[in-house]
């Protein structure tokens, strides 16, 4: 592709030496810089790509686009001066693929929890409705059948266009793919065209990262700012900032509720740890999903369906056959009658959903212990937040790891601790070993009690001081389960 070619709609203030240049490869991050290719210097979070721009040249790099030229021209280098690098390279990674966001109908949902889960209900739901499609995913990345490994929920700009245009040459004609809050700040969505976006609920999250759960609300807000007059956006009236989503859109406003009145409106009928009986817009239907925050993701998939066109009687025959999503809600029973619930539940809000909703669906004959942790290097106000939730919502909850990454497993439990109420101090014990943690629950179980794993999901590792090995909590309880009832 040439240089003119890649430069069109991107705004740029000055071009310095000449724009007659093949270009073989975009690049972002200065090590991957080689012969005929293109450097973009971004201000990242932790580096900034501008220290980095001789470093691209010396590599082979032979444009360079950046923010502020460096005290020292190469003559062998084309220069572009723009404004905005983030943004410039959005327009530029788009042109470089092919505009594919404008080939297929892009989908994107954001929200604190629930992205991995509708999403993947979307991919499902086409997929059952004889539709090619792409996903992109804190779990995996889907082209149609090819399953690629997930390495960001939101990949940077480059890798998306890549992978949007490999969706475009495979036959697809939807992608669904998750907006994180991290994804928006750093503009890793900048230049494509979404055609609907969803919003599923927000609360207490990465704080470590936007420092204020206003600088959070906002940059979700951005996501829904930045839309076109031709795209949708669906809200969740029955979350408190909702409606807070649409109000600068230029999009279409669409909404839906369970408990409110809405563009899209539904029910839950009747609900066990097997799945519920549902009814939308007036129609009933069953599901193999539990729980309530499961409602709210079907009710945002099937609105997502119906928005794209589809009839509502051949999207809720799609959503019936669905199968649940690895890591949410997943459940098992042991020989032992003990029953399992794996979830990724790893936010306060996502803790009081699910244990809300196995309280709802319990006999109360049942125990429900919970074994959970907090995350290291991240979040501590959510900490104190959760461990009240888990000792106030369980008969007994297991404070242990959750990928304590530089933090002493023990520092972070004593936060966690920090936050349960003097009513519920027999309520908890903590065990930092997760393995140790969940065999403990075992053993405390019997026959028809509950336990649920949370935090993980389909996480298959375990990260500490720096090193990722392997630990997978569905493996572990199978294990165990068994090894505990011989």
């Amino acid at each position: 592709m040439t240089l003119d070619q890649l430069i069109i709609q991107v705004p740029y203030l000055e071009i310095v030496a000449k724009t007659e240049r093949e270009i073989a490869a975009l690049v972002s991050d200065s090590r991957q810089a080689g012969p005929a290719s293109l450097y973009v210097a971004v201000q990242g979070t932790l580096a900034d790509g501008h220290d980095y721009i001789d470093a691209a040249a010396d590599k082979g790099a032979e444009v360079i686009v950046c923010e502020k030229l460096p005290g020292e021209i190469n003559a062998d280098v084309t220069y572009i001066l723009v404004q905005d690098s983030a943004r410039a390279l959005g327009k530029l990674a788009a042109n470089f693929y092919g505009n594919p966001s404008e080939k297929l109908s892009l989908i994107g949902i954001t929200g604190t929890n629930g992205k991995t889960s509708v999403t993947t209900m979307l991919f499902d739901i086409f997929k059952n409705l004889g539709f090619k499609s792409a996903l992109i995913s804190t779990v995996e990345y889907r082209i149609a059948d090819k399953i690629l490994p997930s390495t960001h929920t939101t990949p940077d700009v480059i890798t998306l266009n890549k992978l949007l245009s490999q969706a475009v040459d495979a036959g697809c004609e939807y992608a669904f793919m998750e907006v994180s809050s991290h994804g928006i700040h750093q503009r890793r969505t900048e230049g494509l065209n979404f055609k609907v976006a969803g919003f599923t609920n927000i609360s207490h999250d990465h704080l470590d990262y936007h420092h204020t759960f206003s600088e959070y609300l906002k940059t979700k807000k951005q996501f829904f700012d930045n839309l076109s007059p031709d795209a949708v956006a669906i809200t969740n009236l029955d979350d408190k900032n909702g409606s807070v989503m649409l109000q600068n859109t230029k999009a279409k406003k669409k909404s839906y509720a369970l408990k409110t009145m809405a563009d899209y409106h539904g029910k839950v009928i009747e609900a066990d740890f097997n799945g519920m009986l549902m009814n939308f817009q007036g129609r009933e239907f069953c599901t193999t999903f539990s729980g309530k925050f499961n409602a709210y993701n079907l009710l945002l998939a099937y609105a997502v369906a119906v928005e794209c066109g589809f009839d509502t009687e051949d999207v809720l025959k799609a959503i019936s056959t669905l199968s649940r999503v690895k890591g949410r809600f997943e459940t098992l029973k042991s020989d032992g009658g003990i029953f399992f619930v794996i979830d990724y539940a790893h936010t306060p809000d996502a803790l009081d959903n699910i244990l809300e909703s196995i309280n709802e669906i319990r006999t109360k004959n049942e125990r429900l212990i919970t074994v959970f942790g907090c995350g290291g290097d991240r979040d501590h106000e959510k900490r104190p937040e959760m461990g009240k939730i888990a000792t106030r919502k369980s008969t007994l909850a297991i404070i242990t790891s959750d990928n304590p990454r530089t933090e002493k497993p023990e520092d972070i439990i004593k936060e966690i601790e920090a936050g349960v109420e003097p009513q519920n101090y027999s309520k908890y014990t903590s065990i930092p070993d997760r393995r140790d943690a969940i065999k403990m629950a075992i053993k405390f179980a019997e026959p028809k009690d509950i336990i649920l794993v949370a935090g993980k999901g389909h996480e298959n590792y375990q990260e500490i001081n720096g090193e990722r090995v392997h630990f997978d909590d569905k493996e572990t309880v199978l294990e165990l389960a068994r090894m505990m009832s011989k």
